[in-house]
C-alpha cells in the first residue's frame, strides 16, 4: 500500500463520519435554509468519479484487487448517506414551503 492510497481511505472515511452528522442535522432541523443541493450534487458526483477511478486503477495493477474492493465500499457508503442528505433536503424544502404557505 502506497501513501497516496492511505491519504485516500482517510479522506473517505473522515468524510463518512460527517455526513451522519449532516443527515442528523438535516432530519432534526426539518428546514432545507443554509443547505445547497447542488454543492451535494457535484460531491456525489465526485464519489463517482473515484470509484471509475479505482476501477481503471485495479485495471492497471490487479495484485491491489483487495484495496479496491475496501475503497469501493467507503465510496459506496459515502453516496448512500449523501444521497439519503439529499432525500432529506427534498422533504426539508416542502416542509419550508408549507410552512411559508401557512403564514400567509
Amino acid at each position: 500500500m502506497q501513501i497516496t492510497d492511505l491519504l485516500e481511505a482517510l479522506m473517505i472515511l473522515c468524510f463518512g463520519l460527517s455526513w451522519p452528522i449532516s443527515i442528523m442535522k438535516s432530519y432534526k432541523s426539518r428546514t432545507a435554509k443554509g443547505k445547497s443541493v447542488f454543492f451535494e450534487v457535484f460531491i456525489w458526483i465526485g464519489y463517482v468519479f473515484g470509484i471509475v477511478r479505482k476501477i481503471i486503477q485495479v485495471t492497471a495493477n490487479p495484485d491491489q484487487e483487495w484495496l479496491f474492493y475496501l475503497a469501493w465500499a467507503f465510496y459506496v457508503l459515502n453516496i448512500v448517506e449523501i444521497s439519503i442528505d439529499m432525500i432529506l433536503y427534498v422533504r426539508n424544502s416542502r416542509l419550508d414551503k408549507q410552512r411559508e404557505a401557512e403564514e400567509k
